[in-house]
């Protein structure tokens, strides 16, 4: 059975599954659940699954109470990243499907200034939104345009590696926390000494991985991560405030010194429901923009970001605006999404 959830999936193009014990198997399908015409699963199936996913050191962590998170490949080749835990002291697990093909910059429809970004010889770039909002590709498809123009290394550290690449004119290390490394604070000091050019972080969770980013993008490096954040102000609001208040001023100083740009994205289901598209805010470091983060004036970054067109920027409900108008995505999903209704209703004239 199992392997037949995993060709619908694949057939049909979702982007998850979940195996819950009590629940016959659930699919996201262009970004809504979708219940399987198939049998509940049991908690003895899920139990002979979960231990046929996971090796023996996993399996131990699992069972001693662990959420385990890993990556997947069955028989086709075809990748996905699991999370693995329990609900109800029931065996569940969450599975999302990868992509094997990196896609690239302009597959994606990302605006061209991320190729600018991508190219930038040091500094932070940040990708954020919430979970399920493409973070991952966007950073994999600005990795590959490294990779395919820039004579570099680069070393990625993700928890699990979710796109894998291959050296091309840069060399490339992918390192997986827990497989190769025990987490991301020791290997993020560790590539420090590794002499990368690039570095990308799979995810700042916390506040020494945060430190250490900031550091090496201070010393030289160019560091790219994500965030579960929407939107440039909440983006940089956060960072400052997982520092104690002695130590904002001077994680302040170093944002306006190192930021090169945070890019915000939330994937929307098109008008006709075949699929989904991404929708973006940027935000380009500016002197302004650099100003008003070392001054702690972050609630006017959204209206530097709505001036700041000509540098590339901007903001999400300028793209929304723009994806209403060609008729790729509903007035209805612009409004569901938009934080700024009124913006938003300026933008579209109504």
């Amino acid at each position: 059975m199992f392997e037949s959830i995993l060709e619908y999936a694949q057939k049909h193009k979702c982007s998850d599954v979940h195996l819950v014990a009590g629940q016959p198997p659930i699919v996201r399908r262009v970004g809504s659940l979708e219940r399987l015409k198939m049998p509940v699963l049991t908690n003895e199936v899920m139990r002979e699954l979960i231990n046929n996913l996971l090796v023996p050191a996993q399996k131990a962590m699992y069972h001693d109470g662990h959420d385990i998170d890993t990556a997947y490949s069955d028989a086709k080749g075809y990748r996905y990243r699991l999370n693995v835990y329990r609900q109800r002291g029931n065996y569940a697990m969450a599975m999302r499907l990868l992509n094997n093909h990196i896609p690239t910059i302009e597959e994606l429809g990302l605006p061209d200034v991320l190729k600018e970004l991508a190219m930038e010889p040091r500094g932070l770039i940040l990708v954020t939104g919430p979970t399920g909002s493409g973070k991952s590709t966007t950073l994999a498809a600005m990795m590959d345009h490294i990779n395919l123009n820039k004579p570099c290394h680069i070393i990625t550290l993700e928890d699990p590696i979710e796109y894998v690449h291959e050296s091309k004119v840069s060399l490339i290390n992918q390192r997986e926390i827990h497989h190769d490394a025990k987490g991301f604070q020791e290997a993020l000091r560790s590539a420090l000494r590794e002499d990368p050019d690039v570095i990308l972080v799979g995810e700042m969770r916390d506040h020494e991985t945060i430190s250490l980013a900031l550091t090496a993008a201070e010393t030289g490096h160019l560091v790219l991560s994500t965030l579960h954040t929407i939107g440039a102000p909440a983006t940089i609001d956060r960072i400052i405030d997982v520092f104690p208040p002695h130590q904002q001023p001077q994680i302040r100083t170093q944002l306006a010194g190192t930021l090169k740009g945070v890019i915000s994205q939330a994937l929307l289901p098109r008008i006709d429901n075949s699929d989904r598209i991404a929708c973006h805010e940027i935000m380009l470091m500016t002197d302004a923009i650099g100003n008003l983060i070392r001054e702690n004036k972050i609630f006017q970054i959204n209206t530097a970001i709505q001036t700041g067109m000509r540098y590339g920027m901007q903001t999400f409900e300028s793209n929304l605006a723009r994806l209403v108008v060609e008729q790729t995505i509903s007035h209805a999903t612009a409004q569901d999404i938009t934080s700024n209704p009124e913006l938003l209703k300026r933008l579209l004239g109504r």
